[in-house]
């Protein structure tokens, strides 16, 4: 084993490392900035195309608004039906693991990378990350940060400018700085935006198929 792999190694087990050039050739960034600069049908129809190749796990019917910036993509693994809006910052030192059917507003902000707490240790230069977790069925609003070694569940609504540092549960609305649960999402919610969902099936005359839960 080299000291890439060592450090690499020691980066996705969550353990201090020291920042190598895993990437000589520069491949994952050229495919990010290819991507940030295509026009934006090529974007909406091939963003599987260009960041695909990058991903650790893209599922099917993925779109993400340029631009877009990580660290390395290849700790990044999205589900099916995943949306980002514009801006989306992720830093993979670890693994991000996102579910299905997630939708991220305009400059959402993931990090694994942190730092020492002692400020001795920090100046030496060593790192560390945390991986995230996102469930399926989560809405993260704009402008949300979400810190290293997060978990945030299934079918959870996050508030935008929110500081997400400790887990969030799921079924449950949260929002604030930091990051706090604010109540349960209920029958009741879907009872209102089902008779929401007929008013418009009655006005447009379109019909909309529901996954069943």
């Amino acid at each position: 084993m080299d000291r890439v792999e060592k450090m690499l190694g020691r980066m996705k087990a969550s353990k201090l490392y020291r920042c190598v050039d895993w990437d000589p050739e520069g491949k994952a960034k050229d495919l990010v900035d290819k991507f940030n600069s295509a026009s934006r049908s090529e974007t909406m129809t091939r963003t599987g195309e260009y960041l695909g190749k990058l991903f650790a796990h893209m599922g099917k019917e993925c779109y993400i608004e340029p631009p877009f910036y990580c660290d390395y993509g290849t700790n990044i693994h999205v589900g099916d039906y995943f949306y980002a809006n514009t801006g989306l910052i992720v830093l993979d030192q670890c693994d991000v693991i996102i579910g299905d059917h997630a939708f991220l507003g305009p400059r959402v902000n993931i990090y694994c990378a942190c730092h020492p707490i002692d400020a001795m240790i920090r100046n030496t230069g060593v790192e560390l990350g945390k991986p995230v977790t996102i469930g399926d069925n989560v809405w993260i609003g704009g402008n949300t940060v979400i810190n290293p070694g997060v978990t945030i569940g299934s079918n959870v609504v996050i508030g935008s400018g929110s500081v997400v540092t400790k887990d969030i549960p799921d079924s449950v609305i949260a929002a604030g700085n930091p990051c706090k649960v604010i109540r349960v999402i209920t029958n009741k919610d879907k009872e209102y935006w089902l008779k929401q969902l007929e008013e418009f099936e009655a006005d447009t005359g379109e019909q909309v198929k529901l996954e069943q839960d």
